[in-house]
C-alpha cells in the first residue's frame, strides 16, 4: 500500500532546516569512553511539507548533515486550512501524549520546543499544542510526525462522505 503523503524532495523548495536537539552519547569500552553525537533535525518548505530525520556520527557537523539527509528522503504531506490544522487531534506515541487544536489566526504558536520546530518548519502559524507524559525530544517529534501524518484533509472527507464541505463543519 503507498502513502499518499510521501513527496519527493526534488519536487519541491525546502525553506530552512532546524536543529531539533543534539545530545552527546557515550560508549563505555575497554579504552575508556567513546563519544558519538546523535542529532534531530526538521525540515519543511513551510507550506505544509515536512521531513523529519535522525543522524548519529562521530562529530556534530556530520551528524547533522546526516539527520538532514534522511529527513529529506522522509518529506511527507500535511494537510493545512488558513495557517492551522483542520481539526483537533489526540495522540499517543510510546510515553508521549500530545494534542493539537486548531487556533483562531492571531493566537500563535503555542507549543514546547520539539514540538514548535516542526510545526514551524510545516507552515503552521496558529495552534495550541499540550505535551503531557515523556519530554523525550525523539518521541515528541515523532509522536508530531504522526499526528501530522493521521490529519484528514477536510476536501476528501467531504469526498468520501458524499457531503459538501459546508456540512462537515457545522
Amino acid at each position: 500500500m503507498m502513502n499518499d503523503n510521501i513527496v519527493s524532495p526534488t519536487d519541491l523548495q525546502l525553506k530552512d532546516e532546524t536543529v531539533v536537539q543534539i545530545k552527546r552519547v557515550s560508549k563505555a569500552t575497554t579504552g575508556g569512553r567513546r563519544m558519538r553525537f546523535n542529532c534531530i533535525v526538521v525540515v519543511g518548505d513551510g507550506n505544509g511539507h515536512v521531513g523529519i530525520g535522525l543522524g548519529k556520527a562521530n562529530e556534530v557537523a556530520s551528524a547533522v548533515n546526516k539527520a538532514k539527509e534522511v529527513a529529506k528522503k522522509n518529506i511527507f504531506k500535511a494537510p493545512l486550512i488558513k495557517g492551522t490544522i483542520p481539526h483537533r487531534i489526540d495522540i499517543k506515541y510510546g510515553s508521549v501524549k500530545l494534542m493539537l487544536k486548531p487556533a483562531s489566526p492571531g493566537t500563535g504558536i503555542i507549543a514546547g520546543g520539539p514540538v514548535r520546530a516542526v510545526l514551524e518548519q510545516v507552515g503552521v502559524t496558529n495552534i495550541l499544542t499540550k505535551n503531557t507524559g515523556s519530554t523525550n525530544a525523539i518521541n515528541v517529534v515523532r509522536a508530531v510526525e504522526k499526528a501530522l501524518k493521521e490529519l484528514r484533509d477536510p476536501l476528501k472527507v467531504s469526498k468520501q462522505r458524499g457531503i459538501t464541505m459546508k456540512e462537515i463543519f457545522n
